[in-house]
């Protein structure tokens, strides 16, 4: 008799192996490669011009920043770069996974300047107050934003810190917010905005600085 030929495998086959491998993969990761990906998709570079977008904040080595609502690291370690070794990167987000990636991911990249930090829904929880604080396609999950920010504004903005807020719009996904929002919400914070740029293909790009505070404001 002739030799039985091992049967080939199947294309649709080996694309279900290869897919049910990485969803054990991610099960065992904690989801936090697949949070990874959702937040940094192919093309992100792109639209996003992070390079651009961390120039045009202007920030001054030694400055210290919060990146609220890091993520996987983003715009982190651009920051951590922009500032350098003098400077400091507070990575601040809420899930633990993510947080863990960022201080792997820094060391891995030299940046000793970045400490991640486990915020809470209502408390970024920093260390210590900062010059800047930016956040990026995070705006629309804060609850009680004036407060947020009101909050924010007393107690971890330096004399003359700012706010860099970049926010999908409205008319490219529903997880955004309207820059008139942004504006309104942030001025009963006790801001006021500084600069707008307007280059990104999907988000607003909005600069706010504290106003001075008054001692007879009954908000303090």
């Amino acid at each position: 008799m002739p030799n039985a030929r091992r049967p080939q495998t199947r294309p649709h086959l080996a694309r279900a192996v290869a897919s049910a491998l990485l969803g054990l993969a991610l099960l065992a990761s904690g989801c936090t490669l697949a949070k990874r990906i959702a937040y940094e998709p192919p093309g992100r570079d792109e639209w996003q011009e992070p390079e651009r977008v961390v120039a045009d904040l202007g920030l001054a080595s030694g400055g210290k920043v919060a990146d609220l609502g890091a993520g996987g690291g983003y715009f982190t370690f651009r920051l951590a770069r922009a500032v350098g070794p003098s400077g400091r990167v507070f990575a601040a987000d809420l899930d633990e996974g993510l947080l863990e990636y960022v201080a792997g991911e820094s060391a891995e990249l030299g940046l000793a300047n970045v400490t991640p930090v486990l915020a809470a829904p209502s408390d970024p929880r920093l260390p210590e107050r900062v010059d800047l604080v930016f956040t990026c396609n995070t705006y629309h999950h804060l609850e009680s934003r004036v407060a947020y920010f009101r909050a924010l504004r007393e107690t971890y903005l330096a004399p003359g810190g700012r706010v860099a807020i970049v926010e999908f719009r409205p008319d490219v996904t529903g997880h955004s917010t309207a820059r008139e929002t942004i504006e309104a919400e942030l001025t009963a914070a006790g801001f006021r905005l500084v600069k707008a740029f307007d280059y990104l293909a999907r988000q607003h790009f909005l600069v706010f600085a504290a106003e001075t505070l008054d001692p007879e404001d009954p908000a303090r």
